[in-house]
């Protein structure tokens, strides 16, 4: 165990501050998505049944009336371990790779650093969370198939081995890999142009509040702006986990080049944006407690801070 070095529970880029960056990514993650399953359950069934749940307000009092409440319930499982699993993922490997990325790509773009870090740690990411978003879909649009992850997953695996449970990978991939990039992309500029060019001061001056706040302004800009990269993906992973389509062609055909864009976007966009929003809030109030910097920074960065600081002496 880490001991307290300075405030801190241990220094950056240790393996200790990438496991802290992962146990924060998994209950920033898992908790947020946990909140919104009710949300989820109907983006999910408007994405698998168009017809019979045309808007949103129709989709909540139909599934109230045919259901009940516990409807709303449905899949929670899945959110609260798949999504911890990929938060974990997501945000504790993108902190390593995006150290490993700058020292190799050290004289180019920061957005290729940011592209290479959040596409690497979101590859990895997606393979621990499919076969719980391959159940969760099930539970949430066909009532009866199983009641979450414990009945889900051996019947699943039974009647279709790992390619039901694998089924939407590469759809899951298309979804989020793009979606990663835009979010942690839009994040990292959005951090840094609140402090340079609003807030005109470095991070390390700003009190833990006015940074925090920096965070849950750059958390909604990069989740808005992501879901609608990758709504299109979003689709066609309901509609392959469902059945509604044997293959990735079949699906675009079936739903349609238009409604790829356009099915369930504003209740994508109602999840999505306050969801990363919290997601980034928790994940760096976390790392506050902790004794770490908040969010949004290169290591080449810090460390020319660091050595402008050491001349002006």
């Amino acid at each position: 165990m880490s001991s307290l070095i300075g405030g801190k529970v241990c220094e950056e880029f240790t393996p200790g501050y990438y496991g802290v960056c992962a146990i924060s990514g998994m209950l920033s993650a898992g908790t947020t998505h946990l909140a919104i399953t009710p949300l989820d359950v109907l983006k999910v069934n408007m994405q698998v049944h168009p017809i019979k749940y045309n808007s949103i307000s129709t989709c909540f009092t139909t599934l109230l009336r045919e259901q009940g409440p516990s409807a709303f319930s449905r899949g929670w499982a899945g959110k609260f371990f798949g999504y911890g699993v990929q938060g974990a993922c997501r945000f504790g490997l993108y902190e390593y790779f995006k150290k490993v990325y700058s020292n190799i790509l050290v004289d180019q773009n920061k957005s290729l650093i940011f592209l290479a870090s959040s596409a690497s740690a979101e590859l990895i990411a997606n393979v621990a969370l499919c076969p719980f978003e391959a159940i969760k879909v099930r539970v949430q649009a066909q009532p009866h198939f199983a009641k979450g992850l414990s009945d889900g997953f051996p019947r699943i695996y039974a009647s279709e081995g790992l390619h039901g449970l694998y089924r939407g990978l590469i759809p899951l991939l298309g979804r989020n890999i793009p979606f990663s990039i835009v979010m942690f992309s839009t994040f990292e500029h959005t951090v840094n142009f609140l402090y340079k060019k609003l807030i005109q001061k470095r991070r390390e001056d700003c009190s833990k509040a006015q940074q925090l706040t920096v965070t849950c302004l750059a958390g909604y800009a990069a989740g808005s702006v992501g879901s609608i990269i990758s709504n299109p993906a979003d689709n066609i992973v309901s509609s392959l986990n469902n059945k509604k389509a044997s293959s990735l062609k079949l699906a675009v055909k079936k739903i349609g080049f238009l409604n790829l864009f356009t099915r369930s976007l504003p209740i994508r966009i109602m999840l999505v944006g306050p969801v990363v929003t919290l997601q980034w809030l928790f994940y760096d109030s976390i790392k506050i407690l902790s004794g770490l910097p908040t969010s949004g920074h290169l290591v080449k960065d810090t460390e020319e801070e660091e050595k402008a600081q050491s001349h002006s002496r």
